[in-house]
């Protein structure tokens, strides 16, 4: 925040003219208190989730769920726009006779946004603002097509669909064009891939210098829709400090993104802070101490005794717990570590067993009747993300508060 001035120091005018002036300070005064009272200790879009899992299956109406979110202080969304959704096949000729509706030909790929579009109607909607992972390569473009997690074979073939996004969601998109009741809310950030320095992410060993390419790319793809967008690390879990370092090695990269992003996976709360420390020391060391930091992923799955896991693994208890001390130290160290917003991993989960540990994620549970019901950590997230916007209640948009607290 921009420090505030104090007011230079006056000669001593006419009698009258103090009176005068004392009384309009006495009105300013009364003025700004109820401002400074409820002056919020995070900017706006500060707190944020991510949407994934039940929410992102074919033919699911996030409507509902997006309403709760708004009403329980979320005001950012991280969205997975999956390029494997969005051009599953190389040609025309591919495309199933029953889905050629939904597809259009884009420079040549068969695109669809149907499975997008709803994720940023209803954010655009309420208020969200929506940040944009571009990841997941679909088989026809991958280098290893029976990989889940291969990089492309081709930059130029990410960097087509990255551009066709930026074109349909960002300013002045055919998404906007096509939607006018909708408020005008284009994507100006864009994520681009999510955590290549894991092998389930990024299969080859060698990862940092290929990942910086493609970045380069996709950034290039960005700026040629939308000049003044701006670019997101992939986030980095596990030791993303070292990570990080190793990206800032190669050659070119720190010119490449505006802001990086971290998944601070850790048992203990407070190594949440500890890891952010060492990413921040190793972004000094690399001349690059004045960009933010997005914490895009971190939390605590509740699998404890339902699938064999990670040492973050806890139970739906100890799940409120853990989030419960972790939020206060992120909003009191948020200055110091220049954090510029943190996306709690995730919001609803199908807590299934014989699945991964993240299937227990969700700070709500999805039930087998298609009935969401929350646990106990989202009545703490709620309750956190309500203080930090200082609203009592919510408006229907998250950029209001219905009744603000005082």
């Amino acid at each position: 925040m921009r420090p505030i001035r104090p007011p230079a120091t006056a000669r001593r005018p006419r009698t009258l003219a103090v009176a005068v002036l004392a009384v309009a300070l006495l009105a300013v005064a009364a003025a700004v208190a109820p401002a400074a009272a409820t002056a919020r200790p995070v900017p706006f879009g500060f707190a944020g989730v991510m949407i994934d899992g039940p929410m992102n299956a074919p033919g699911y109406d996030p409507s509902a769920e997006m309403d709760v979110m708004v009403a329980s202080g979320v005001e950012s969304v991280r969205f997975a726009f999956h390029w494997v959704d969005g051009q599953p096949y190389r040609t025309a000729a591919e495309v199933p006779s029953w889905q050629r509706p939904l597809f259009r030909d884009l420079e040549g790929v068969p695109t669809t946004f149907h499975r997008f579009d709803p994720m940023v109607a209803g954010a655009a909607a309420r208020g969200l603002r929506l940040l944009a992972n571009v990841t997941t390569v679909p088989p026809w473009a991958a280098k290893y097509p029976s990989k889940f997690g291969s990089p492309p074979r081709s930059n130029a073939a990410y960097a087509g669909f990255v551009r066709e996004l930026v074109r349909r969601y960002g300013p002045r998109g055919s998404f906007w064009a096509e939607n006018p009741g909708l408020p005008y809310r284009p994507v100006r950030t864009w994520q681009l891939w999510n955590e290549p320095n894991l092998r389930y992410s990024w299969t080859d060993a060698r990862w940092a210098g290929p990942y910086v390419r493609l970045l380069r790319a996709g950034r290039r793809a960005v700026k040629s829709v939308d000049r003044r967008a701006r670019i997101m690390l992939a986030g980095l879990p596990n030791v993303s400090w070292r990570d990080l370092d190793r990206i800032y090695r190669v050659r070119g990269a720190r010119r490449l993104f505006d802001e990086v992003a971290i998944h601070p996976y850790t048992a203990p709360p407070g190594g949440v802070v500890t890891i952010l420390e060492r990413v921040r020391k190793v972004m000094r060391r690399h001349g690059d101490r004045r960009k933010p930091v997005a914490v895009t992923e971190f939390g605590w799955p509740s699998s404890k005794g339902k699938v064999k896991g990670i040492g973050v693994s806890t139970d739906r208890r100890g799940q409120a717990s853990r989030l419960r001390r972790a939020l206060p130290l992120l909003v009191r160290n948020r200055k110091r570590l220049r954090l510029s917003s943190i996306y709690y991993y995730t919001w609803v989960t199908n807590d299934a067993p014989n699945t991964s540990i993240f299937y227990f994620a969700g700070l709500r549970h999805r039930l087998p009747s298609g009935e969401v019901v929350p646990k106990p950590a989202f009545h703490v997230y709620r309750s956190a993300a309500l203080r930090m916007a200082k609203c009592q209640v919510k408006s229907t948009v998250a950029t209001r508060c219905a009744r603000p607290r005082r």
